[in-house]
């Protein structure tokens, strides 16, 4: 067992040179109307809003797009048509929680044809970190046995009359039901963070959800920030023949006052109008007056974060806290925690034990997090990091402590800001841009609005702020603007891709696949304004670029054996339409020429995260190091089998991804139970994405492992490869807390 010895966490000592930089805490005149503001409302009964009870009349008789802010109780709407669809159900579920939203305030739907068969609800959202909130939310509304939970490693109660669960689960539950000829089982579907339909990577699952979805089923969407609601209205009205109601709400539950840290500590306002809605935005004139000094002070040295303490003790001052800090990066994350001191927290003694109490529950699941080197730090300073290069179980941890009020500050990431509850009084930007994966662009107005989101929560702050730090990264002309557009209109991002070939050849002809690509969203853009133009260019004046691309898709199907010349599948198709994994058809061709391991699930295991993979290393190097031969022969004859393979696919225009030893060596590692720590070290990976690279892998095995009657002894492999990886900390049982 490792050793349970505590690390400690050295709280970083700033460089005398750093005090040259002097921030003291002092404010506007102009805010002290605004500063007033802050403090808790009153308790009052609740009550729905009334868009609420408009989105709730209109879902029961049609299709319902609910666009709100964040807070605003979009989830309440959730809860509530979630209750009525499965109100007569024989075992009705009875609410556990005291939470006001558990309180119906409306009379139930009454759908005499609920007698027939058990009402079910599918609610899907496009994270896994969001599902598992939704998932420990309903629990608690409507009890554990009346909740199901369906992701790529998680499959729990799935029979359950509310199953939440990704989209991508939803989009493969109907390619089956397609296939079979089988109705899905389902009354309402909910689709959470909607304007994902717009998403560069996911949206084309979204699209096809929405393209698939029987009629019958109506659809609750819910989302902040898409610009173009009636343009997705339409769309569903045209392809389902049944209104699609448009229900909008601009204001804010909670007002939102941005303000201007000048490097002083000086607070200013960033606006002269405060933004007022539907007033554009303009920037107080001292703030102008920082733009336009030729020689601005700074708020900390270059190529240096600022002194967060400094900066906490100016937000502490005024009542802002506690705050999430939108950082670059994930390394500057956590330095600014090594920035922060005890002063606060140390003054609040009880506050503290009640932080140290939380955190030593939290921790107990697994020694891996009661050992976590940011452990002393968090609760000597109250404040954290949360990033994807954090494992899932410690993020888990910091977003408890964050939505429970036990600390000051989170520094984040932009990526923390979909989809994830913990808002808190501030929120402080200090980058007008973000990295998208390749690049550094300026934040869109719909992110914008999602950071900005998390300011102020409902029912504890009567005002929000989001303050903003000058600097390198922050362009405040840029970030004004974002204040108060509007949300980014989503974009059709259909497109081709072997798996979906494969599923919509189970149950349709090529002629009639070529009438569901008709049904698209970017068939309906073509002659929309602005997004027509788009969708002309990408996919065509008739969807004819689009049509081609399944075309070559279909060809290269064929030659490979995998679908007939009259575009049914082959025995090979059928069952590689069921891989719905990253590289599908390059797996599907390991798998016919006995290219993968047979029998050792270790080995097995390796090899998939190789396909799991999205990084590039420099094997040379790494074939240099003591290896074991075993992998290092499988890899390398496994590479050597794929060559002729994946040049086809590179011939036809197809990307086919490189197969990197690294990401093998460390799974193997992993597999064959070297501990944790020592795997991580040894690694290129931060922890964070080496749990994803595991849980991903995990997510491939299983799909090999459901091919028992066409590959046995690999299924079985595949089933004992999934127990060796996914294990503590990479997936942790949690008690119940």
């Amino acid at each position: 067992m490792p050793s349970m010895k505590k690390r400690y966490y050295k709280i970083r000592k700033q460089p005398d040179n750093d005090k040259k930089i002097l921030i003291k805490p002092d404010a506007d005149i102009e805010l002290n109307s605004v500063f007033s503001r802050i403090g808790v409302p009153e308790k009052r009964t609740f009550s729905p809003d009334a868009f609420q009870l408009k989105a709730l009349d209109a879902i029961q008789h049609s299709d319902c797009l609910v666009t709100a802010p964040t807070g605003a109780g979009k989830t309440w709407i959730a809860e509530r048509a979630a209750e009525a669809i499965i109100a007569s159900n024989p075992t009705h579920p009875i609410s556990e929680s005291t939470n006001e939203s558990a309180e119906p305030n409306y009379p139930l739907y009454d759908h005499p044809d609920h007698k027939s068969h058990k009402k079910k609800v599918w609610y899907a959202t496009p994270l896994k970190a969001l599902t598992n909130s939704i998932y420990a939310q309903f629990s608690k509304i409507f009890g554990k046995k009346n909740v199901g939970i369906l992701t790529g490693d998680t499959k729990e109660n799935a029979d359950a009359a509310i199953v939440i669960g990704t989209t991508e689960i939803l989009r493969n539950q109907l390619y089956d039901a397609m296939h079979t000829g089988e109705d899905l089982n389902c009354d309402l579907v909910i689709l959470d963070e909607a304007h994902y339909l717009g998403d560069e990577e996911r949206g084309v699952v979204w699209e096809e959800i929405f393209i698939y979805l029987p009629v019958r089923i109506p659809v609750l969407m819910l989302s902040a920030t898409i610009g173009n609601p009636d343009h997705i209205a339409g769309w569903l009205e045209t392809i389902r023949g049944k209104k699609c109601h448009v229900i909008q709400e601009h204001r804010r539950p909670v007002p939102l006052y941005p303000l201007f840290f000048h490097p002083s500590g000086t607070l200013q306002p960033l606006l002269k109008n405060a933004h007022q809605p539907g007033k554009k935005a303009l920037l107080h004139k001292k703030t102008l007056e920082f733009l336009k000094d030729p020689n601005p002070p700074e708020i900390s040295l270059p190529g240096r974060l600022p002194r967060f303490s400094d900066i906490m003790r100016v937000l502490k001052k005024f009542d802002l806290l506690p705050a999430i800090f939108f950082l670059k990066s994930r390394s500057d994350c956590d330095g600014a925690i090594r920035l922060c001191n005890t002063e606060f927290i140390s003054a609040q003694p009880e506050r503290k034990a009640a932080l140290l109490k939380r955190m030593e529950e939290l921790v107990s699941v697994t020694p891996h997090l009661a050992r976590h080197a940011q452990r002393e730090q968090v609760e000597q300073t109250a404040a954290a990091a949360h990033h994807s290069g954090h494992l899932p179980a410690w993020k888990v941890v910091v977003e408890t402590l964050m939505s429970e009020g036990l600390l000051d500050a989170m520094f984040a990431t932009s990526t923390v800001a979909a989809g994830v509850n913990f808002p808190a009084r501030s929120v402080v930007i200090l980058n007008s841009d973000r990295f998208n994966g390749t690049d550094f662009l300026p934040l869109t107005a719909s992110e914008f609005q999602q950071m900005t989101g998390r300011a102020g929560r409902r029912g504890m702050d009567n005002i929000g702020f989001a303050i903003l730090l000058p600097g390198k990264f922050m362009d405040l002309n840029h970030a004004a603007r974002m204040v108060s557009s509007p949300p980014v209109d989503v974009q059709s991002q259909i497109r081709i891709d072997f798996s979906m070939v494969l599923n919509l050849l189970l149950s349709h002809s090529p002629e009639k696949i070529r009438e569901l690509l008709k049904k698209s969203f970017a068939s309906y853009m073509l002659n929309r304004g602005k997004q027509g133009k788009y969708a002309r260019k990408v996919y065509g004046h008739e969807l004819e670029h689009l049509w081609e691309d399944f075309l070559a898709h279909l060809d290269f199907l064929q030659e490979e054996g995998f679908v007939n010349e009259d575009g049914t599948l082959t025995d090979d198709g059928i069952w590689a339409s069921k891989l719905r994994i990253d590289a599908p058809l390059m797996v599907a061709h390991c798998l016919k020429t006995g290219l993968l391991p047979q029998n050792d699930p270790a080995l097995l295991a390796a090899i998939m995260a190789s396909f799991v993979n999205e990084k590039e290393f420099d094997d040379e190097s790494l074939l240099k190091q003591v290896l074991p031969k075993l992998l290092t022969r499988e890899f390398l004859d496994l590479r050597k089998g794929l060559r002729p393979f994946a040049g086809r696919m590179i011939l036809k225009g197809f990307d086919a991804p490189n197969l990197y030893l690294q990401p093998a060596a460390t799974v193997f590692s992993w597999a064959q139970n070297e501990p944790w720590e020592d795997v991580v070290k040894r690694s290129v990976f931060a922890e964070g994405d080496l749990a994803r690279l595991i849980l991903r892998t995990g997510e491939n095995l299983r799909q090999i492992a459901g091919l028992t009657f066409q590959f046995p002894d690999i299924a079985k492999t595949s089933e004992d490869a999934i127990a060796l990886i996914l294990k503590e900390p990479v997936v942790t049982f949690y008690k119940e807390q």
